[in-house]
């Protein structure tokens, strides 16, 4: 049984392919792009002669065989049309079946247009959430962005230009003014990374609209401050447990995880309180 490689390709600048990566799809039986007509202008410029055959969202299903076939004799290259394949594009079901009938799955590093937006955009990369395409309703864009709203980390999206303007009026409702980066045409001559509010952002791209490919980023939820109890409020929640039959050990553990206070502080202030 052979090996299925899955092999990143460029998103846009042609030189941004590894040797490896090259290596592969020159030594591999078969290739199975997302679009072969992309895929056939990389490997062509490489002089790369190997076999190609489809595999996109409408066939990914019916081509498992062939390709199951082909891995019985030799290697497989998987690559989407640009970047790493599996990652919002086909290819989840086929490296599932793989690894369930136990052939050896080897990803190969390189090109992605999250990440390469990412460390550009000047957003935190501690800490991220890569969500994909966003709803395409209105409605449940939005409840997607609610659901974010309070996720610390670096949100990154995928988009189309055509519904850009509509994902940053949405962002604008939900998120208000979080600092927003829309990263566009990657590695490409005309790429850009434009900063601001997804206001700011929507009035630029409705004035001057959108092309290529998208990636938009929102700044993560800043961190909480946390609410600390004043005294009487902890002297109310101890009398409170105290009254119930709690012991004052259990009763200042539990109040100093619900009041920013010390644990010891909360027992010392139980103790003057049985005292009067």
């Amino acid at each position: 049984m052979g090996i299925l490689y899955l092999v990143p390709t460029p998103i846009g600048n042609l030189e941004d392919i590894t040797l490896r990566a090259l290596r592969v799809l020159r030594e591999v039986k078969l290739i199975a792009a997302e679009d072969t007509r992309t895929s056939r202008v990389l490997l062509q410029h490489f002089e790369i002669t190997t076999p190609l055959t489809s595999y996109h969202e409408h066939n990914k299903l019916a081509k498992l065989d062939a390709i199951f076939a082909a891995l019985e004799s030799g290697d497989v290259a998987l690559v989407s049309d640009a970047g790493t394949p599996g990652i919002s594009d086909p290819g989840y079901e086929l490296i599932r079946e793989a690894i369930a009938r136990g052939v050896t799955v080897t990803p190969l590093p390189g090109a992605n247009a999250a990440l390469t937006a990412l460390i550009g955009s000047g957003l935190n990369t501690e800490t991220f959430l890569f969500a994909g395409f966003p709803p395409r309703k209105p409605k449940q864009r939005r409840e997607l962005f609610e659901r974010l709203a309070h996720v610390p980390r670096t949100l990154i999206f995928y988009e189309s230009p055509n519904r850009l303007t509509d994902m940053l009026a949405d962002i604008d409702a939900v998120l208000a003014d979080r600092p927003v980066v829309v990263a566009r045409e990657l590695t490409k001559i005309y790429e850009e990374f434009r900063r601001g509010t997804a206001a700011e952002l929507l009035a630029h791209f409705t004035a001057t609209p959108p092309r290529g490919e998208i990636v938009v980023l929102i700044d993560g939820a800043p961190p909480e401050t946390p609410v600390i109890w004043g005294e009487d409020a902890v002297n109310d929640a101890l009398r409170e447990r105290l009254e119930a039959g709690e012991s004052l050990r259990d009763a200042a553990k539990a109040i100093a995880s619900e009041s920013g206070w010390d644990r010891k502080a909360v027992y010392e202030t139980g103790l003057k309180l049985k005292r009067s």
